[in-house]
């Protein structure tokens, strides 16, 4: 028998706010146009690969009529990539959206990611299935996969399962990667005259999807929150016991979002943001010497403790470490039968001394042993380094411990230094979605559903002006192809979603890097507790910091959310 928590049972009975033009009934909101789009960049290159989906306007919904919405629909809907709290709110709203359209209409969830669309793995969702999973966390309502739809078989099987289940549209609900290969099966399927839409669900608790249209990607606010807990609780242990330093890495590869707003809650005495250190073309050495800088100035007060906040991608901002890697990953593919003859570490080392230039070499030889064996680990299924797998708290950690060690021999550190190192990712990717994300991501569920009864196709869902009451947000759809540049893959160059990165003249970070100095010496710790779900208003739909830097604060409110 399945065991449920009284904390579950709650939540699948909360109902998700709706910005106030999704209240009125599916026919009474009509879509409203906005001037034709162009891509961030390549426009003339974008322009010739999408024929058909290029420069599409942007779309609201306003209240007016719609007279097609009501007709009976058939849709699929795809989990891809990575899991983030709240997914299973926005197959909610879709669900709903299509069941209030026409009750007779259906919804189908392909299995296992975009390979279930390809393989034709599907199940349909009924309203049993849809309850059980209201406003809890993780993909287990169908699963997710990373698979890219990018063969002509596997074109060719999507169409085939497109046309055997007569769908009107499939909605992927995923991250960058996943919605440019949204805006490649929209293409494609225009180009063959099959009448299936594709839209787009703006997902990654990385939050680097993201820019003037899509304010956010949902899960973010969920996994920081849920860090952010995580860190409050060892800032705590750490001011009580005074004598640990905390290396922690968090998720992150391509954009330090998480580490930025995990600071800007928790407070720590450190916080590597990669896109700076790529900036200011810190030396690994420089890094450990900064870090330890500080180390020093809080020992002079006593105070050996600390927190060091390192996101997950933090070696490939560092251009040594990036050339590095960027050599190791052509050399393996190159002579990667001839590097696996190698059996131990020591002959992996000595044959890199005569492949590698002396510089990198050098490099590698710098990191500790158990840290370099792991960029030379199994690869990634394209021959390349995994760097996610890479220890770099540890790596931090064992490097500050040497350096200290070098400048108490100088007389130059008067402390006691001892580690620990933690490494948070996966307890935040299937979180409860606080009520920020439920709401957000039942509304893009629903956004979702208005775009396909609309007719449109090659759009991504957008809902906007978080930052205020659900009731005040805005929703449309903007073009897949608007937020895409080219960039070189694999050798080639390709149509991509273009990732959003910190920007160290954003508001966030200007925070953070105006703050920092103060964290760094004193102990400034804030301890922002678990997520709440039922209370103040203030406390429990707020949003993340970075959003309200960003955004604009959000008026504040002294009604209790209810348990509705």
């Amino acid at each position: 028998m399945k065991t449920i928590s009284t904390l579950q049972t709650a939540r699948y009975e909360y109902k998700p706010k709706l910005p106030a033009v999704l209240t009125s009934k599916p026919e009474a909101v009509a879509i409203e146009y906005g001037k034709p789009t162009k891509s961030v960049a390549d426009q003339k290159e974008l322009a010739e690969l999408f024929k058909n989906t290029y420069g599409k306007p942007e779309a609201t919904f306003v209240k007016g009529k719609n007279p097609t919405v009501n007709n009976t629909i058939r849709v699929g809907v795809i989990l891809s990539g990575g899991q983030a709290p709240g997914g299973h709110n926005v197959i909610a709203g879709l669900y709903d959206g299509i069941k209030k359209g026409n009750p007779d209409s259906k919804l189908y969830g392909f299995l296992g990611g975009p390979s279930g669309l390809v393989d034709g793995k599907y199940i349909e969702i009924k309203d049993k299935l849809m309850d059980s999973f209201r406003n809890t966390g993780g993909f287990d309502i169908i699963g997710s996969g990373r698979t890219k739809i990018e063969t002509p078989e596997q074109y060719d099987a999507s169409v085939e399962t497109a046309k055997k289940l007569k769908l009107d549209a499939i909605v992927i609900i995923g991250g960058d990667d996943s919605n440019t290969n949204a805006a490649l099966l929209a293409e494609h399927f225009l180009t063959i005259g099959l009448s299936t839409r594709v839209i787009g669900v703006p997902k990654t608790i990385d939050g680097d999807l993201k820019n003037a249209q899509i304010e956010t990607s949902f899960g973010f606010d969920t996994a920081t929150k849920t860090y952010s807990e995580l860190i409050g609780n060892i800032g705590r242990d750490a001011n009580s016991a005074k004598k640990y330093w905390h290396f922690i890495k968090l998720m992150g590869r391509s954009a330090s979002h998480i580490a930025l707003e995990c600071a800007l809650q928790t407070q720590p005495n450190v916080c590597l943001i990669s896109e700076e250190v790529e900036s200011q073309k810190l030396t690994l050495r420089q890094v450990t010497d900064n870090i330890c800088s500080i180390i020093c100035k809080r020992a002079e007060n006593e105070e050996n403790f600390g927190i060091v906040l390192i996101p997950e991608g933090l070696v490939e901002f560092i251009p040594e470490m990036k050339n590095l890697i960027a050599s190791l990953n052509d050399i393996m593919a190159k002579k990667e039968a001839e590097f696996n003859r190698c059996k131990t570490f020591t002959d992996k080392k000595n044959w890199l001394r005569n492949e590698l230039k002396g510089t990198e070499f050098r490099t590698f030889d710098s990191l500790p042993e158990s840290i370099a064996d792991q960029f030379l680990a199994d690869r990634d299924p394209h021959g390349n380094v995994q760097v996610s797998r890479i220890d770099t708290e540890k790596l931090l950690a064992q490097m500050v411990e040497t350096r200290l060690s070098e400048l108490k021999k100088e007389k130059k550190y008067v402390g006691k230094f001892s580690s620990y190192t933690h490494f948070f990712g996966y307890e935040g990717r299937c979180a409860f979605p606080s009520n920020f994300d439920a709401d957000y991501c039942y509304s893009l569920g629903y956004t979702a559903f208005m775009l396909i009864a609309s007719g449109v196709t090659g759009y991504l869902a957008s809902v906007r002006n978080l930052t205020l009451p659900a009731k005040e947000w805005t929703c449309g759809g903007i073009p897949l192809t608007m937020m895409m540049n080219m960039e070189q893959r694999h050798g080639e160059m390709k149509p991509v979603i273009k990732k959003a990165l910190v920007e160290l003249d954003g508001k966030p970070f200007k925070e953070f890097a105006k703050k920092r100095d103060k964290w760094a010496i004193e102990t400034s710790f804030v301890y922002p507790g678990a997520i709440q779900y039922y209370g103040p208003t203030e406390v429990c739909d707020a949003c993340s910091k970075t959003l309200t830097l960003e955004r604009g604060k959000r008026p504040s409110c002294k009604k209790n959310t209810e348990k509705k």
